[in-house]
């Protein structure tokens, strides 16, 4: 029964004592609350950064992470030697290859080899790392200047032998020292091409006034930081007493498992493409076009139709897959902490594709279990450094078809070798299987085998293939590349829409080959290039601007270009132990008409590498263009064309060679001797041009004028009515006094 208190208000159901009680509540909570929100807010500002602390930071919380990692061959990249880490042999053994002796031993708990050294004697050294687990080990040693060189006589782990790791075009022949190829040459050299892939945080630490190195790392393996990033940040959010992750900086790490698979591909890339450094220091979760510039779909690398032919490893591939562009990424495949597959066998690629409709004979057509096997249709398997098989990643579907039109390799004929099992065979068979039409038809392999041909139908191959978005960038890229072979003003309307494409590789390839004329009339659809998002973007615009009239470009760009400009030179700075970097650097200077900067990166280039392949062109053709006739110039122009005599010796039916001598002997005034290369140079390469003309100057500067007259022919053969023979002709006419 309720009592009625004597004021007639019935009661509220809580006391004095229960409302204080409630107050005081809320006010806690309140307080709370107002504690989490300030404690959300309290965030560290955007500039932090972190810095490496090595993986014992991270085993106290993520120990299953770490234990998985143990063994991989991240972890076993490269490792110090000892009775657990060296695979190889050393009980004294021997391996000989073309009369040279290589010999493995042990002393004094040491690992040591005896081998031909860069003097072609043979010497004794130490064995510093080894590199690598599976399918081989090498080993690496150190030499007084910092260079750590792998040796090239490599331990198979499987077969448990030694063996030589070839160079892909030099497979059979001796490789003397001296020769970049060399085990103690720069083709394998760590510290230049391998260490910034198989250790954390690198530092390169080269100096080139005294050509030595003082390489650093903060651990000698592929540990956590290299993929995650920088762990100092996460480190302190991790033990501090905050409620939340920092609201600026999340776990403080790269951000690897978002929606969007650019970040995680983009941190494996580094190390899992074909690609030159334009900036040094990557951190995981940076944009990978900051700070590399990945090779197109070039003849020597790639088949026409995009497969894996020279070590490209797989990023390039992967770019033209369909996986890609619905978002799959590394981790859906491999684990990311062993390196293993997720799954074994076909239950990997069920994850997405339907068991019944493709892990079937209705789909796959065989009945052997290698047959049966999605990835040896679609993800052929090709065999580098003599046994490592790696697969393309590109996902394709089989496209024997293609073989006979392209002549390019396919799944089917991996594996059937037949005499009669052609590709042309396994077409019909598909055909039978499949119908007529092939999904992704037309093909871009098409377009891009008649553009590297030069073929008129390129063009109209090359246009459709741009005009298809859904084509992969690294595709539209190679095609807009392509395209600059076919100068006119058709191809010059697809340069300046390709320039400002969404897509960074296809503005880069268009700002690459913007023709000369066009960045005269639209210099600004150049420069706005220079505040690109992307830096490989912006260097390329402001190379493409160097040396070009400062009234040619609108006020509101030239802050802009000087920093783009810094940024180039910072590019090729960070190869600067490179000769291809130093003529980089060269032709920069060439273009802002800088002579001394010209000649001191010439002289580097010599200094470096005087005989590595490729570079030798563009120096000799540097030294053709650069200007004034100083003693430096001259001694250069001298050893240049020695070197190139000896080159001659070695490749007597290299007509470039020929042709670059002569021209360097032109310029040293050395004209009988040029003569003669020119000559030899129109002999091997009659359909050139350049040849011809080069002959008919030499021939008038000797008046040697019936000479002359039959190189004037053959370059009116060769370009009918052109200024240059009408020119050269009217000289000749007027220095023999005729009419």
């Amino acid at each position: 029964m309720t009592t009625i208190p004597p004021s007639g208000i019935p009661p509220t159901g809580f006391s004095r004592s229960g409302r204080r009680s409630l107050l005081i509540c809320g006010i806690v909570l309140l307080g709370m609350a107002l504690l989490a929100a300030a404690d959300w807010y309290s965030a560290l500002p955007t500039t932090a950064t972190g810095h490496y602390v090595g993986r014992d930071s991270c085993v106290q919380c993520h120990a299953k992470q770490v234990d998985q990692w143990h063994g991989s061959h991240h972890d076993r990249a490269m490792e110090i030697p000892s009775e657990t880490s060296v695979l190889g042999d050393f009980d004294d053994t021997s391996f000989t290859r073309f009369g040279v002796t290589t010999r493995f031993f042990r002393h004094d708990g040491k690992y040591l080899v005896n081998t031909e050294g860069p003097d072609g004697e043979l010497h004794d050294y130490e064995i510093k790392y080894t590199f690598g687990v599976e399918p081989l080990q090498q080993y690496m040693v150190e030499f007084p200047d910092g260079r750590v060189q792998v040796l090239r006589v490599s331990w198979d782990t499987v077969k448990h032998e030694w063996f030589y790791v070839t160079p892909p075009d030099v497979i059979d022949e001796r490789i003397e020292p001296g020769d970049p190829l060399h085990w103690t040459g720069i083709g394998q050299n760590w510290n230049t091409m391998c260490a910034e892939c198989h250790s954390t945080n690198l530092q390169k630490n080269y100096d080139l006034a005294t050509n030595t190195y003082q390489t650093t790392y903060s651990e000698i393996d592929v540990s956590c930081e290299t993929c995650h990033g920088p762990a100092s940040l996460h480190l302190e959010l991790a033990e501090s007493r905050s409620l939340f992750w920092d609201r600026r900086h999340g776990y403080g790490l790269a951000e690897l498992k978002q929606a969007k698979s650019t970040e995680q591909v983009e941190t494996c890339a580094p190390c899992h493409s074909r690609r030159s450094q334009i900036h040094a220091d990557f951190r995981a979760g940076e944009k990978f076009l900051d700070h590399f510039d990945p090779s197109l779909l070039h003849a020597g690398l790639y088949h026409a139709d995009g497969q894996i032919l020279d070590e490209v490893y797989v990023y390039g591939s992967f770019l033209q897959s369909k996986m890609y562009h619905e978002g799959v990424r590394c981790t859906d495949c491999h684990n990311p902490h062993s390196l293993k597959l997720k799954f074994k066998g076909n239950r990997l690629c069920a994850q997405c594709h339907l068991p019944g409709k493709y892990d079937s004979p209705t789909h796959h057509h065989h009945t052997d279990p290698a047959g049966t096997q999605c990835i040896n249709c679609h993800m052929v398997e090709k065999i580098y450094m003599v046994v490592d098989g790696r697969r393309d990643h590109s996902f394709r579907i089989p496209r024997p078809d293609l073989s006979e039109q392209l002549k390019t390799p396919n799944a089917c004929n991996s594996c059937h070798t037949k005499p009669e099992e052609s590709s042309a065979w396994a077409a019909k068979a598909v055909r039978e299987w499949y119908g007529d039409k092939r999904r992704g038809d037309p093909h871009y392999g098409v377009a891009i085998e008649a553009g590297r041909r030069g073929a008129p139908e390129g063009v109209e191959l090359l246009k459709d293939l741009l005009s298809r978005r859904q084509t992969p960038g690294i595709v539209r890229a190679t095609a807009v590349e392509l395209l600059a072979n076919y100068p006119s003003e058709e191809i010059e309307r697809e340069s300046r829409k390709a320039i400002d494409d969404s897509n960074p590789l296809v503005r880069t390839a268009a700002l690459r080959v913007f023709s000369h004329d066009l960045l005269q009339r639209f210099p600004q659809q150049v420069a706005k290039h220079l505040q690109d998002a992307i830096r490989l973007v912006r260097i390329t615009a402001a190379r493409r601007l160097a040396g070009e009239p400062s009234q040619l470009i609108d006020a509101e760009y030239r802050g802009p270009l000087d920093q783009a400009l810094a940024e180039y030179r910072n590019a090729q700075e960070v190869m600067q132990e490179r000769a291809t970097a130093q003529l980089n650097l060269a032709a920069f200077h060439h273009a802002l008409g800088n002579g001394q900067a010209v000649l001191k990166s010439l002289q580097t280039a010599m200094r470096l590498e005087p005989y590595l392949s490729g570079v030798r062109d563009k120096l000799a053709s540097l030294l053709e263009q650069s200007g004034g006739d100083s003693e430096e110039i001259r001694k250069l122009r001298a050893e240049e064309a020695n070197l190139l005599a000896r080159d001659c010796k070695l490749l007597p039916d290299s007509t470039v060679l020929q042709y670059r001598r002569g021209m360097l002997l032109y310029l040293l005034g050395e004209y009988d001797q040029a003569r003669q290369a020119l000559e030899k140079a129109c002999e091997l390469g009659p359909e050139a041009y350049s040849n011809w003309l080069a002959l008919a100057l030499i021939c008038e500067k000797q008046e040697r004028w019936q000479q002359a007259g039959e190189a004037l022919k053959q370059m009116n053969t060769l370009r009918p009515n052109d200024p240059a023979v009408r020119g050269i002709l009217q000289r000749i006419q007027q220095a023999r006094g005729e009419p």
